[in-house]
């Protein structure tokens, strides 16, 4: 038996969190197109008959570091950085520069770096993939370069080969039945966020959170509250929409999310609150779960 702690590093919008979920086979870590999705560390446990692979889903490492919720996240990554026994450092095919080194450089010393280069299905000529691999192949010492398409499935099973040669010999570390270390409270405020990240998309600035205000499970229905929190009055407009079709569908979307992954009925009732400067504000940071 094989078991250990895989860190899924990048810079932000490589696919990271597609990955995580592509790896342990559900939905845990929340996905969108837009960059700083995913902004707090997040355990995907797979066991299977030989290896139990404990991955460590981080934010995308900030290059600036403007507020409190940016410097939170890049302590995040290099927490967990410090306790893993194999990195997974995801690049985007045909893409490697300086941000994606300056993640490399936080990863340790001695600690074995697999690349996993994603996205490789928007390469419209495959000739161009084998250079790069091997420009990559000379940025140092990795263990495996895997090429994927995290998005549809590609090469995934290649990538759990190559860490399982990694990982100690040991027991299990996590129960076999167990997916995740997050609370189905925390699941159901990512949920939320992911959709008000996907539905109101540009229109919105990153200046936006959820606040799960009531989580009960009565009977077997969970009765969640959440609140979303935007930095301005107009922004709250945009969220809720006209005649609060937007919030309500947002609502409607997570729960279904959320229905599926806790295996029973949810009533979801999702509202916007205004609070100015939440990204800078630590204590309010803490509350919500931020490290």
């Amino acid at each position: 038996m094989r078991s250990g702690t895989i860190a899924i590093v990048g810079r932000p919008n490589v696919g990271k969190s597609t990955l995580l979920n592509r790896l342990v086979g559900e939905k845990l870590s929340i996905v969108s197109r837009r960059a700083q999705t995913t902004r707090q560390r997040l355990l995907g446990i797979l066991t299977t008959a030989g290896a139990q692979y404990v991955f460590v889903d981080t934010p995308g490492f900030q290059t600036r570091q403007g507020n409190a919720l940016n410097r939170m996240m890049n302590r995040g990554v290099r927490q967990a950085l410090g306790q893993v026994d194999v990195a997974l450092l995801v690049v985007e095919a045909g893409r490697y520069d300086e941000r994606d080194r300056a993640v490399r450089a936080l990863i340790p010393v001695g600690c074995p770096v697999i690349i996993v280069v994603n996205k490789i299905d928007r390469i419209v000529d495959r000739k161009q993939l084998l250079p790069f691999l091997a420009r990559l192949a000379e940025e140092g010492e990795f263990a495996a370069i895997v090429p994927v398409s995290a998005e549809r499935g590609t090469q995934v099973a290649e990538v759990l080969g190559e860490a399982r040669k990694l990982l100690p010999a040991r027991g299990l570390l996590y129960a076999e039945d167990e997916l995740t270390d997050r609370s189905e409270r925390f699941l159901a405020a990512e949920f939320i966020r992911e959709k008000l990240f996907r539905l109101v998309g540009d229109e919105l600035p990153y200046g936006s959170a959820v606040d799960v205000e009531r989580f009960v499970l009565d009977k077997g229905l969970r009765r969640i509250s959440a609140a979303i929190l935007v930095e301005r009055e107009s922004h709250k407009a945009i969220v809720v929409g006209r005649g609060g079709e937007v919030v309500k569908r947002i609502a409607s979307e997570a729960r279904q999310d959320m229905e599926r992954l806790f295996g029973g009925p949810v009533f979801l009732d999702v509202f916007v609150k205004v609070r100015s400067g939440w990204a800078d504000d630590e204590r309010l940071l803490r509350s919500l779960g931020y490290e």
